[in-house]
């Protein structure tokens, strides 16, 4: 699986001019199931994201996790982040999960960070989503698991 996990103090995320979901101060996760990933991957991702420490601490340092701080996520599906433009200047997609399976694993992934003890909400897979957020630091991870 593949993530991008900003910092944020606010996110949200509209379909057709209706907000579906948000989060504030916490994580926005936009995630990508690529081709061979497993719920395994979902469950290890979730967990390892639940645990990054880039929230500031007493000192400012980045100590703490979106669960020390009881922050909030919201996920988004993008398959877009498995685009491989090493062949030209359009990207292609073919190292991202099928459709029906990367919306599995992206359920299931979201699933997973709600149950370790994080308000998760999410956007809807497929759809042509607005996305707006306030990256706070700006503190932005790349994550390949």
């Amino acid at each position: 699986m593949r993530a991008v996990v900003q910092r944020v103090s606010q996110a949200q995320v509209h379909v057709a001019g209706q907000k579906i979901g948000e989060c504030g101060p916490g994580l926005m996760i936009l995630i990508c199931a690529m081709q061979g990933d497993s719920p395994d991957q979902a469950r290890a991702m979730a967990a390892k994201i639940s645990k990054l420490r880039i929230f500031k601490d007493e000192a400012g340092k980045m100590n703490r996790s979106v669960l020390d701080i009881g922050g909030s996520a919201l996920v988004v599906s993008q398959f877009t982040l498995a685009g491989d433009t090493s062949r030209g200047n359009r990207p292609g997609f073919s190292t991202a999960a099928p459709p029906d399976q990367g919306k599995a694993l992206y359920e299931q992934f979201a699933a997973d960070l709600a149950a370790l003890g994080i308000p998760t909400q999410t956007g809807e897979f497929g759809a042509d989503m607005a996305v707006s957020l306030v990256n706070d630091g700006p503190v932005t991870l790349w994550i390949d698991l």
